[in-house]
């Protein structure tokens, strides 16, 4: 096989729950919904509700907590047929504004493994969401200088990656993208002829789980970021 340092020049990275915590967040914020709204149905219910809600505002409020926020507030209306208390929804706004204001906890091995990578190959920052609320976080992170690139893009697919892994590599044939979510960072980054490599988190949004696709050429599966580098040298 041809050398990875010949072949692999650019390496894409999500953000959320790739490298800081996130989605614990969203996970404190919909017990705390449902405790809220526990007259008007279980737990489940609610949930099940709210996802809904979610999947339904994608694309008019796209990802990220301002959409959540309205979704939790969208939901309550119609599990109370109208009647939510102003009280409640206020209480729904301060949870939303809460989840903005939370710091940002690094997972671990980010820092050593984008030390040791940056220089050798180019870093990109790919993610999707609230472009703000992204801005801030890798802010707050103090990992923005690893990157030679920053894309914050409503939605991840075949062509998203072909045109990035274009524009700040030599395509997407000669990158990898790294993440958490099979359906957004894995899958279209394999479909665009690039390596992806699955890194799980404890938490995922179901409405980012599909199948592994373990016989895609181009598909490796690491229990932990600081696995990576070890990939990298096994590649060459």
């Amino acid at each position: 096989m041809t050398s990875i340092s010949t072949r692999l020049t650019t390496i894409g990275f999500d953000a959320d729950d790739t490298l800081w915590q996130n989605e614990q967040f969203f996970r404190m914020t919909e017990r705390h919904f449902a405790e809220l709204l526990a007259e008007h149905g279980e737990q489940d219910q609610l949930m099940s509700r709210l996802l809904e809600a979610e999947k339904r505002n994608l694309g008019t409020y796209g990802l990220g907590i301002k959409g959540f926020t309205l979704s939790m507030i969208e939901t309550a209306i119609e599990v109370t047929q109208g009647l939510v208390p102003a009280s409640v929804i206020e209480k729904i706004l301060a949870a939303g504004r809460e989840m903005l204001s939370h710091p940002i906890e690094t997972l671990p091995h980010v820092q050593d493994t984008l030390e040791t990578l940056a220089g050798s190959y180019r870093l990109v920052l790919i993610t999707k969401g609230d472009l703000f609320d992204q801005e801030r976080k890798l802010a707050q992170s103090g990992l923005g200088d690893f990157f030679d690139a920053v894309e914050i893009v409503s939605d991840k697919s075949r062509p998203t990656y072909e045109r990035i892994f274009a524009r700040h590599g030599d395509g997407p044939d000669r990158a990898m993208m790294v993440g958490n979510s099979l359906k957004s960072d894995v899958v279209p980054a394999i479909e665009a002829g690039s390596w992806g490599v699955y890194v799980p988190h404890d938490l995922t949004w179901v409405y980012e789980h599909v199948d592994e696709p373990t016989a895609a050429e181009r598909f490796r599966k690491l229990p932990h970021l600081g696995e990576l580098s070890e990939l990298l040298k096994g590649l060459a």
